[in-house]
């Protein structure tokens, strides 16, 4: 059934140019404290080998009710905030259903 299946994330964050140190800083702040969360299953920072102002969070969660809590911890809004001035985009957060 829908309602057993994990709730996963994709969530893009572009760094301008010359920002990329400053942003990974911040988004790696986040991995440890949110790992800690409740419903947290996988939450996994990638940074692209070809293109370095091109992060990606990989998420995992047990139920949309744990991501928006997540979306609304203060670790999270706490970067938010930092992140302005850093990034060239508003991050791309994508949740997904897996079916097979």
């Amino acid at each position: 059934m829908m309602s057993n299946s994990t709730i996963r994330v994709i969530a893009h964050v572009i760094a301008l140019p010359n920002k990329i140190e400053e942003l990974k800083a911040v988004l790696l702040n986040l991995v440890e404290p949110t790992r800690q969360e409740e419903g947290c299953i996988q939450y996994d920072l990638f940074q692209n080998q070809t293109d370095p102002t091109d992060f990606t969070f990989v998420e995992e969660w047990t139920t949309k009710q744990a991501l928006d809590k997540h979306l609304a911890s203060e670790h999270l809004q706490a970067a938010v905030q930092k992140i302005d001035g850093l990034v060239a985009a508003n991050p791309d957060i994508r949740t997904y259903h897996q079916l097979k």
